[in-house]
Parts: structure tokens; C-alpha cells; sequence
């Protein structure tokens, strides 16, 4: 079984270790493994090179030197194929959509117990996001605050994958999901897993509301 490959990335050292204990104690099928740990975003940019790439960084945001917004910035232009899991005492709504701006793909407060960071990992690996009802919250309330301001539908689209945005499009047709699947090519079963990511990204229950909030902000025009 090839492993997933995280490293940690806060300055202090103790927390590390506890994110290091977190991990290894719910990894009981052995599915990841430590690649590097690091004190900032300068830490992190000279390992990368040094050490290796990890699928996911696990990256506070209150940092020295190169904090977790910048450090996302340059990880989002130089590796945007590595997703990066917030873990930190920040949870302002303004703090967690900035962080979703620079391309993080979770966001985890600080006082997490194992399961919740097997549950973010495991998300992060099955559907590439992880948003908990803490980011779930902040963005429901940033998208009704800015309405359809033009800002907030690209960024919407852009919190989507190509194949997550061409579903999306089909899912606001008459087409079925056995269609869907035909015109893209896809297994339905592949096609329920984009569903089902969408439905957890916007929050909503079905085709019905998937469609109204496409419309709704922007993203799909009928």
C-alpha cells in the first residue's frame, strides 16, 4: 500500500509532536506517513527541496518569518497539486476565507482529538476538501453577505475541480446521472462521488438544491 506522505508545519515544536501522536494513534492500517516537520513557510519551501513533496501539509497560519497565508500563496502558484490542512487557534470567519482564498483545502481548530483529524485526512484523500461545519458556517455566511458579487462566483468555481465544474453544468440539465456519466465518460459510480462532494461543498441535499445554488451565486447559467 503506498502511503500518504504529510508534513507539519508550525513553529511550535510541542504541537508538532502532538499533530505527529494525533496522527499515529487512529492510523491503524499504517496509511501515512511523516515526511518532514517545519517551523514556517520558509522551513517548508527549503524542505520541499531538501527532502521531498508531500500530498498534504498540515500548516498553522500565526507563524514568523513566513506565515500561513503566504506560505498557501506560494504553495498554491509553485505546487497546487499539494493540499494543505489548516490547523489553528485562528477561526475568525475573515481568517478562514482567506485561507480558502489561497487554495487550502481544510481547516481544523487546534483542540482536535484523533478522530477529527482522521476524518479531515481521510476527506482530504476520498474528495480532495475537508470542510467542517466551523469553514461550512463561514462560508455559507461569506456567500450570503457578498450575494452575487462577481468575486465570490470566481472563487466559487475556482474551489471547484474542471471535472466538479462540467458535472455541475450537466447536473443543470434534464440529463439523468446515467447520461451524465455517458457525456463525460465517467462511471456512474464516479459520477455519485462528484455529486456527493458538491453536496457536501454547498450543503445541500439534492439535484433541487444543487441546481438553485449553482444559479443562485453565479455559477451556472440557465
Amino acid at each position: 500500500m503506498v502511503q500518504t506522505k504529510l508534513a507539519i508545519v508550525d513553529d511550535h515544536n510541542l504541537f508538532r509532536k502532538g499533530l505527529v501522536k494525533l496522527i499515529h494513534l487512529g492510523d491503524q492500517a499504517n496509511k501515512y506517513s511523516i515526511l518532514f516537520e517545519g517551523e514556517n513557510g520558509n522551513d517548508l519551501i527549503e524542505k520541499l527541496s531538501s527532502v521531498g513533496v508531500p500530498d498534504i501539509v498540515l500548516m498553522d497560519v500565526d507563524m514568523p518569518d513566513m506565515d500561513g497565508y503566504d506560505a498557501a500563496a506560494w504553495m498554491k502558484k509553485h505546487y497546487p497539486s499539494v493540499k494543505i490542512l489548516v490547523v489553528s487557534m485562528f477561526e475568525s470567519e475573515h481568517t478562514i476565507i482567506r485561507m480558502l482564498r489561497l487554495g487550502v483545502k481544510g481547516y481544523l481548530s487546534k483542540d482536535i482529538e484523533v478522530e477529527d483529524m482522521h476524518t479531515a485526512l481521510e476527506a482530504l484523500c476520498d474528495n480532495g476538501f475537508y470542510y467542517s461545519e466551523m469553514v461550512s458556517k463561514a462560508m455559507t455566511n461569506n456567500i450570503q453577505g457578498a450575494g452575487k458579487e462577481d468575486s465570490d462566483s470566481n472563487w466559487l468555481w475556482n474551489n471547484m475541480t474542471e471535472k466538479e465544474r462540467e458535472f455541475l453544468e450537466f447536473a443543470c440539465t434534464e440529463l439523468t446521472y446515467q447520461q451524465i456519466a455517458e457525456k463525460m465518460y465517467l462511471s456512474p459510480k464516479t459520477i455519485d462521488n462528484y455529486r456527493e462532494a458538491l453536496f457536501a461543498k454547498f450543503k445541500v441535499k439534492n439535484r433541487v438544491g444543487l441546481a438553485m445554488f449553482a444559479v443562485k451565486n453565479g455559477l451556472v447559467k440557465l
